[in-house]
């Protein structure tokens, strides 16, 4: 057993940020949360697969809405416990366990924050490996994990709970909610036993996201390349570096969806990749030629930073170093890319397998 504490905060803050794809909402928010929870109630117990019992109530929570509206509308706090305990009362037995229900931003916060609040442990583990948009798209659908029951909270003490036929019926239900509430909403779902979580989860990605944040960290105290750091750590490969040119980026039905373009420096001269996005980064094009899709990693980092850039914070002039890595296998799979692949979000191309990138 291990613990969340405000040393190691931070180095968790960044990795989760980079491993959001672009989504999740921004890092920096959720850590102040997280950080302002564990000051208040203390530590978090930070628990792995195995230390949590067969029967265990393991509840994912999370935010839910387009990331633009976060940078304005920043959480009271308090909303994903208001949610946690809508969800609790409606299933009728209290959680025994939280769960970051994706690796990204201010997701990997939230339940941090939630954990430290409510007194449980918190599972060393996510439901993507990665962000995604949609309320359907966890690896738990993939072993017949519901995501409903369902509850929603606002920060105004609102809180609904969405009981649907099918996940994707759930993410329209929720979606349509939040858009009403205002576009940031909380959400505790996809309620899973401890023996379901081997198969149900990605392991370890908090440990991993402290691993890669401390990476950066230590690259930039010893003036060396984080980015590099974070590549290595990683496992992935590097599709530029270069300045950013044009974002073109909206807020539309509860996400934020655009594209952006960006020109290549140094060795990337002459190079120009493109990537679209709905909240998080879904395809990579170089040079009019795919190199990267979703549901691989598409990472984005400051060039001389090493932290990353979230869809939300892509601007003009932004100097950028993208790189994709590769997802859990279980995405690949036939079911895991009728969920996550790039023609669910309209693309017309395929799943372009990582080591081809």
């Amino acid at each position: 057993m291990r613990e969340i504490t405000l040393d190691n905060l931070d180095d968790i803050a960044r990795g989760a940020g980079i491993l959001g794809t672009g989504g999740g909402g921004d890092p920096y928010i959720g850590k102040l949360l997280a950080r302002e929870a564990i000051r208040k109630h203390g530590p978090v117990r930070l628990v792995s697969f195995d230390e949590v019992p067969a029967d265990a109530t393991v509840v994912p929570v999370s935010g839910m809405g387009a990331p633009t509206v976060l940078l304005e509308r920043v959480p009271a706090g308090g909303e994903e416990v208001a949610a946690l305990r809508a969800l609790e009362k409606h299933i009728g037995r209290p959680a025994t366990h939280i769960a970051p229900i994706e690796v990204g931003g201010v997701n990997s916060m939230l339940p941090i924050a939630c954990a430290a609040e409510a007194g449980l442990p918190l599972v060393d583990g996510d439901a993507m490996g990665r962000a995604f948009p949609e309320a359907q798209m966890v690896l738990p659908g993939l072993i017949g994990v519901a995501n409903t029951p369902m509850a929603l909270a606002d920060d105004k003490g609102n809180s609904i709970i969405v009981d649907a036929v099918s996940n994707h019926a759930a993410e329209r239900i929720a979606r349509a909610v939040c858009v009403e509430l205002g576009c940031q909403i909380s959400s505790a779902d996809t309620v899973m036993r401890g023996d379901q979580l081997a198969a149900g989860l990605v392991p370890a990605t908090l440990t991993l996201a402290e691993r890669l944040g401390a990476a950066v960290r230590e690259s930039r105290a010893a003036h060396t390349d984080p980015v590099r750091a974070a590549l290595t750590m990683l496992d992935g490969v590097a599709l530029l570096t270069g300045k950013v040119v044009d974002v073109g980026r909206r807020t539309e039905g509860g996400f934020a969806r655009g594209s952006a373009r960006i020109e290549g420096v140094g060795d990337d001269t002459g190079r120009t990749l493109e990537l679209g996005f709905q909240n998080e980064h879904l395809l990579a094009t170089r040079d009019g030629e795919t190199v990267a899709t979703t549901p691989d990693l598409i990472c984005v980092l400051d060039t001389d930073t090493g932290d990353p850039v979230t869809t939300e914070a892509l601007r003009y002039g932004l100097r950028v170093s993208v790189l994709a890595a590769p997802c859990d296998p279980r995405w690949t799979s036939e079911g895991g890319l009728a969920l996550a692949g790039p023609r669910y979000f309209g693309y017309d191309v395929d799943y372009l397998p990582f080591r081809q990138a």
